[in-house]
């Protein structure tokens, strides 16, 4: 990561760490959660497969998933904040505080603002911080919606985030969500199937070689939490990481 302009005026807006630590489902957690997957059930057939039950209870968590629809979030958050009992926090684009309401729930519902436009330090501060106090976070790899609907080449914030928490990774597909709520549409589209699967947990250091280097251990890890996310996906979503999905061995 390089190091923001010092000059550069911030807009992000102001957090409550103190807020954003909390752990607890609070009644706003909970009727959005409900509310969400009232609006998935409504809309769409959602079909979850894999081992809900080994995401671990406690302990810090990165649920990492692909990005390929406005419902991946709604989706996720729907079926696994009542799964999980455990409050899950994210990493949001810090435009979304200026909205009415969503502002409001973001600032109250464990949202992290990231400035799309730079190397935010500041977010990845915060999000550490989330896991170093024992939670969950959700993170994104790709930092945006795919424009193709097949994995794009990630950051290297998930990895970086891994190997300083050494947080328990859940390695999440999320197949066509793209069909279910395409970009551009203000509403999702009735009567269309997603799937989200869910892979098996893993910490990067236990598959990290012993005495690699911090550079290349940050490449390597990438890598494979972009491969085991690609298993977990309709091949039409794998991109660049098709061939690698299917042979791993380790997947």
């Amino acid at each position: 990561m390089t190091t923001p302009v010092a000059e550069r005026p911030s807009a992000k807006p102001a957090i409550d760490e103190s807020e954003l630590l909390r752990d607890d489902l609070t009644p706003l957690i909970r009727g959005t959660a409900l509310g969400a997957r009232i609006l998935a059930r409504s809309t769409t057939r959602v079909r979850v497969e894999g081992p809900t039950a080994a995401i671990p209870t406690s302990g810090p968590v990165i649920l990492a998933a692909n990005h390929i629809s406005n419902a991946d979030p709604v989706i996720l958050g729907a079926w696994l904040t009542p799964r999980l009992g455990r409050r899950i926090h994210w990493l949001g684009k810090k435009e979304m505080f200026d909205w009415p309401i969503v502002g409001w729930m973001a600032r109250n519902g464990g949202v992290v603002p990231v400035d799309r436009a730079s190397a935010d330090i500041e977010a990845f501060r915060l999000a550490q911080r989330v896991l170093e106090a024992g939670h969950v976070l959700v993170v994104f790899p790709e930092g945006t919606r795919s424009p193709t609907a097949e994995l794009q080449t990630p950051k290297d914030g998930l990895a970086m985030l891994a190997m300083r928490t050494d947080a328990t990774i859940v390695p999440i597909g999320i197949s066509n969500t793209d069909k279910v709520w395409p970009k551009g549409r203000f509403l999702p589209t009735p009567g269309r199937h997603a799937t989200m699967r869910i892979g098996e947990p893993f910490r990067v250091g236990e598959l990290l070689p012993p005495g690699i280097d911090r550079k290349s251990a940050k490449t390597l890890a990438t890598t494979l939490i972009m491969r085991r996310i690609a298993a977990l996906l309709d091949p039409r979503h794998r991109g660049p990481y098709a061939d690698a999905a299917a042979a791993d061995p380790s997947i």
